[in-house]
């Protein structure tokens, strides 16, 4: 016999005036299970929390162990929100031990401690944390009940790189002890290494709900290796733009070239502004492409070889950028070349220099 699902929702339609914050939303999270769900803001991530933990009227049903949100014993589900400002002259220990004293059961306050990574903070104002500590202690105020259901909203913003990682494996061992977690980030690293599952959610509609590597296969396109051109353009001292001895007497030129040999070669290729992007390109094939392009005499100022990632992935979904991400070859793809990236974002990249 199959297990209930802890969170099913079913249809959830919501609007704020002529906005359409959710438009059929349908979510099922198992037991043991992190769901995680992408989109941009006004995507209708909070509107769709808001929902699951029946903070929020929808059209549309929601059950949490079979029954209504507003009916479930609260001290087995967590919520840890993206805003969320405790008393500042409360230490660590006083905090976690007041959330502690509002469950009939809760866990040790010292084991909350150890699991985020403040033991040494424990006695320090919630004021004079940093920013980092103040989002485990955080955490750690949505873990006291032990919760069999745990909600979490951008729970790393703001920490380091270690404290991170420390919740990032505090989020997988309570997945592995059977807790069903649902995660909202704008980290697309941190949503593909902790998700079993993930919603891509735009304009309040999930466009396609799987596994990462599944969605990744199926809509994020192969791997490319972009090409930035020398197109024989360099600056002089004063900043402006000369003409060197390059064979090549216009960047249209040199594009054209490097396409051609490229084409020829048996590769699909784009072609940009003074750069190309070529498709499905391993990275045992670089070398390949590199000889196409040496035995046209076509001259490269730099290779960078990007695997797509569950960022591509939106991006073809949608048509859209996610958030404050660069895509790898973004001018060539039309997106928003002003944009700088987070971090890795799930892509691998290599470059090299000729």
């Amino acid at each position: 016999m199959t297990a209930e699902p802890v969170l099913e929702a079913r249809d959830l339609r919501r609007r704020y005036g002529d906005t359409v914050a959710l438009d059929g939303v349908s979510v099922t999270v198992e037991a043991g299970e992190v769901f995680g769900l992408v989109g941009p803001n006004g995507a209708g991530k909070t509107t769709l929390v808001r929902a699951l933990t029946g903070t929020t009227s929808v059209e549309g049903t929601v059950r949490l162990f079979g029954v209504e949100p507003t009916a479930v014993d609260r001290s087995r589900v967590g919520l840890l929100p993206q805003e969320f400002a405790p008393a500042g002259r409360l230490t660590v220990r006083e905090l976690l031990a007041y959330y502690a004293g509002l469950y009939e059961e809760a866990r040790s306050v010292e084991s909350v401690l150890d699991d985020v990574g403040l033991v040494e903070a424990a006695d320090t104002w919630y004021e004079d944390l940093s920013g980092g500590q103040k989002r485990r202690a955080c955490v750690g105020a949505a873990l006291v009940n032990d919760p069999e259901l745990l909600f979490l909203d951008e729970p790393t913003t703001g920490i380091d790189p270690a404290g991170r990682r420390a919740v990032w494996e505090l989020v997988s061992s309570l997945a592995d002890a059977g807790t069903a977690v649902v995660l909202t980030s704008h980290s697309m690293t941190e949503i593909e290494r902790l998700s079993d599952r993930v919603g891509l959610l735009r304009d309040g509609e999930l466009v396609a709900v799987g596994p990462p590597r599944r969605l990744v296969a199926d809509h994020a396109g192969p791997a490319r290796l972009v090409v930035e051109l020398d197109t024989g353009e360099r600056e002089s001292a004063d900043g402006s733009a000369t003409a060197s001895e390059s064979t090549a007497s216009t960047t249209q030129t040199v594009v054209a070239a490097a396409s051609d040999a490229l084409t020829a070669a048996g590769y699909t290729v784009a072609a940009g502004d003074a750069e190309l992007a070529v498709e499905d390109v391993t990275p045992d094939e670089i070398g390949n492409a590199v000889d196409a392009l040496d035995a046209a005499n076509v001259a490269y100022d730099s290779l960078t070889w990007t695997e797509p990632g569950l960022e591509d992935a939106y991006l073809r979904l949608t048509g859209e950028a996610f958030e404050g991400l660069r895509q790898p070859g973004a001018s060539v793809f039309g997106g928003d070349s002003d944009r700088q990236p987070e971090a890795a974002s799930g892509a691998t990249t290599e470059e090299a220099q000729p």
